[in-house]
């Protein structure tokens, strides 16, 4: 019975938003840009930890757009984004499950509280020409924003990053009611949509064949600010890292009046000279969202493979292990991490503002990726972002991994913690000489002179503005 009292209630609460809109906007004027050149940028989701929707949204702000980016404020967005005044933030709250009777009651009741302000929101906002919607979450955002369209004669534009109903297979498999439903809704609603871009060719094809949705491939591209970030820099930032974090504090021995130091950097104050300490450990750099589809287990274990092999005697310096972001599983990883005692390795957890995490890519030693896509059709952001900061990368396989790393080229592949452990042990054993299979990676990437996001978007997403 969930199935069928899910969709009735969709379905009533779709009827009735309809009825009251077309209502109102019988009365309502339009807004101060009409329906000309005005793009309505959105997600269901946290703006601040939506980078993509944020370059979406400054590259049509760039070239001329008015841009309304729509979505939850619980990080602040980049400050490029603050601080260009055509693109204009609108807020919408994130609303918590109701906790009463059975789940299936609490989710539908989410749903239906989130389609109504949705809904409400965006007709409030001065009408665009277009809605350019960041897919997953779909549900019930596409929907929404159909009928949205549809009532402001917007186009409605998909931007498909994995699928939904995949993600939330993780976490009731894939027989359960809601996730079918999930699948059944998001491929009848994609199908609507006037243009849609996907984040591979793999996920293209598979648009067209099992949900006769026609895609155009947008890769995820690095912007401008991800880049190898100078010692000043890097010094700058590891002094203000080490006010929380203890693995880039110096130790007390090497306090000196005129000699600033982190554990990575030092910087003579007479003369404004930055080098980097001797002897300094390899900083590792993993970023995440804390959520089912990463598997940080398989990091923690190959630490303690590395662990091994320096206690054995091998040649390997010392590691700063540094996770970044937020989520769900972050405190049960934590947990975990206070468990583990090291001699050689330490581990910190922090969040970054949008500014320092590029100068912390830039500064990193190696990446690691432990991404799993739910679909095996989508591609880590990360890994983007590394690799336009010339930052090697170890990548957890999956289907469509080959679309981005090129294993033994760019970065290695591995399968599991015992690939991952062998792998940290062949890269950093000559660190930090340029003689070492890492600094051969990173001569790579800086020759591979890669494509930025803008000349990507320009390339690819205005010649669909410009034609229509």
């Amino acid at each position: 019975m969930a199935a069928p009292a899910m969709l009735l209630l969709l379905l009533a609460v779709a009827g009735l938003a309809l009825c009251a809109a077309l209502l109102w906007l019988r009365r309502r004027p339009a807004g101060p840009e009409g329906a000309r050149g005005r793009v309505c940028v959105a997600v269901l989701g946290d703006l601040g930890r939506s980078p993509r929707m944020q370059y979406h949204a400054l590259a049509l702000a760039r070239r001329g757009h008015g841009v309304t980016l729509l979505g939850f404020l619980s990080t602040k967005p980049h400050s490029d984004i603050l601080c260009n005044e055509k693109i204009h933030i609108v807020s919408i709250s994130e609303l918590k499950v109701l906790q009463v009777g059975p789940k299936i009651f609490q989710y539908i009741t989410k749903v239906i509280a989130q389609a109504i302000q949705l809904f409400y929101t965006m007709l409030k906002i001065d009408r665009p020409s277009y809605i350019l919607l960041q897919n997953p979450p779909g549900l019930p955002s596409i929907a929404v924003t159909w009928m949205v369209c549809l009532v402001r004669r917007s186009k409605l534009i998909i931007d498909w990053h994995n699928y939904g109903y995949s993600m939330m297979s993780l976490i009731h498999g894939k027989s359960h009611p809601i996730v079918q439903i999930a699948e059944w809704y998001e491929k009848l609603f994609g199908r609507l949509s006037d243009y849609n871009f996907c984040v591979t060719n793999a996920m293209k094809e598979d648009l067209q064949m099992n949900c006769n949705i026609k895609a155009i491939t947008l890769y995820d591209k690095p912007a401008a600010f991800f880049k190898e970030t100078p010692l000043e820099l890097q010094h700058k930032l590891f002094m203000k890292l080490a006010k929380d974090c203890a693995p880039f504090k110096r130790g007390t021995d090497s306090i000196h009046p005129v000699v600033e130091k982190s554990a990575f950097t030092e910087l003579d104050i007479r003369n404004g000279n930055v080098t980097q300490v001797k002897e300094r450990p390899a900083l590792l750099i993993s970023s995440t969202s804390w959520t089912e589809d990463e598997d940080f287990s398989i990091l923690l274990k190959a630490l303690e493979d590395y662990e091994e092999y320096v206690s054995d005697g091998i040649k390997l310096p010392s590691l700063v292990c540094v996770i970044t972001g937020k989520g769900p599983l972050k405190k049960h990883y934590n947990r975990l991490i206070d468990k583990m005692h090291f001699k050689h390795i330490q581990i910190c957890t922090p969040w970054l503002e949008a500014e320092d995490y590029p100068v912390l890519l830039g500064s990193a030693d190696l990446g690691v990726c432990l991404h799993k896509s739910s679909s095996g059709l989508d591609l880590p952001m990360k890994v983007v972002d590394m690799f336009g900061c010339c930052l090697p990368v170890c990548a957890v396989h999956f289907q469509c991994l080959h679309e981005l790393v090129k294993h033994d080229e760019n970065g290695l592949i591995f399968r599991d913690s015992n690939e991952l452990a062998e792998q940290l042990k062949m890269l950093l054993l000559e660190f930090p000489t340029a003689e070492s299979k890492l600094y051969m990676f990173r001569r790579n990437l800086r020759a591979s002179k890669q494509l930025r996001w803008d000349e990507s978007w320009e390339q690819t997403v205005l010649p669909v503005f410009r034609n229509n």
